[in-house]
């Protein structure tokens, strides 16, 4: 049951490392603009580490204030809506980290069940959804997670997963949750999330004519490159967020759920418990949701979002 897309309206939370990239802030913006499908009770800061950040720390940190850029420039405020994840990974040493989002996941996961589960919206490393699973391992009872993360089990193996950002941040994360039995729904990178791609010239028609926050991710779009002649950049956080609008969006089936290597390869058994895998997304129908509501004007969405 926990596996099927729900109907009405879902109690949500998104579990972001929204400085790593640019498609987290645009996966924000779309939840936000949602607020009839989708309830967002909270916002994880995710560590990250790469080029852009220090550390895992000073990443989730950079995550934490970027997040609070896109909400200041849709006038929401962050007061009990967004938290500091964990600093450090998981790891294979499979610890769990504390941190205020782990607490806050946990308790607001005891608020749900079969039929009003939380879903947890993960768009980046999975550390402090392990750490709340290792904490309180209940909980798998009471939520559904949608990840975005690693690459498709029927992907070629010799592109293999490492260079997929999400799962080798945090590969012991990955694998605590892929062992949990919690209902998940997985959109990989490639060759799912990599079919949402846009332009520069669709941005400046779609979306940075639309306010402060229009503004703000047109920039952040032609930022990550210098030549944007016939260049794309997939928004690949999009995409789990279109699923859970819309499951017709996300066509999906259930799978064996893979064991994880530590090489960062699926091996699948048959007998092992199932998961949604989502094969294919309508790059059409949500970049088409998203710029329809973005020119609707952000603010007859807003005050409704955050309930």
């Amino acid at each position: 049951m926990m596996l099927a897309p729900k109907p009405g309206r879902l109690r949500v939370v998104l579990d972001s490392d929204t400085y790593n990239e640019i498609d987290d802030q645009f996966a924000l913006v779309q939840v936000l603009l949602s607020p009839d499908r989708l309830n967002l009770e909270a916002i994880y800061a995710t560590p990250f580490h790469n080029a852009r950040s220090e550390g895992p720390g000073h990443g989730m940190e950079l995550s934490y204030a970027e997040i609070l850029r896109v909400l200041s420039r849709v006038g929401v405020s962050e007061r009990g809506l967004v938290y500091r994840g964990v600093t450090e990974f998981v790891g294979f040493s499979k610890k769990a980290q504390a941190a205020e989002a782990v607490t806050d996941l946990i308790a607001r996961a005891r608020l749900g069940g079969l039929t009003d589960p939380l879903y947890v919206l993960a768009i980046g490393a999975l550390s402090n959804v392990a750490s709340a699973i290792l904490q309180a391992p209940d909980i798998v009872e009471r939520i559904t997670i949608v990840w975005m993360g690693g690459n498709g089990p029927d992907w070629p193996r010799h592109f293999d997963q490492r260079g997929e950002f999400n799962l080798k941040q945090d590969i012991g994360a990955a694998q605590i949750v892929f062992n949990s039995g919690v209902p998940l729904v997985l959109v990989a990178a490639m060759p799912v999330a990599s079919h949402l791609r846009c332009s520069v010239p669709e941005i400046e028609r779609h979306v940075e004519p639309h306010g402060a926050i229009g503004a703000f991710l047109a920039k952040r779009f032609k930022d990550y490159s210098s030549n944007h002649y016939g260049w794309t950049k997939p928004i690949w956080d999009m995409a789990p967020v279109g699923w859970l609008l819309n499951a017709d969006w996300a066509p999906s089936s259930l799978i064996p759920t893979p064991i994880m290597s530590d090489e960062m390869q699926w091996n699948i058994d048959t007998d092992r418990h199932l998961m949604r895998y989502v094969g294919y997304v309508d790059r059409d129908l949500i970049l088409r949701d998203f710029f329809t509501k973005l020119a609707a004007g952000y603010s007859k969405y807003l005050p409704k979002a955050i309930v």
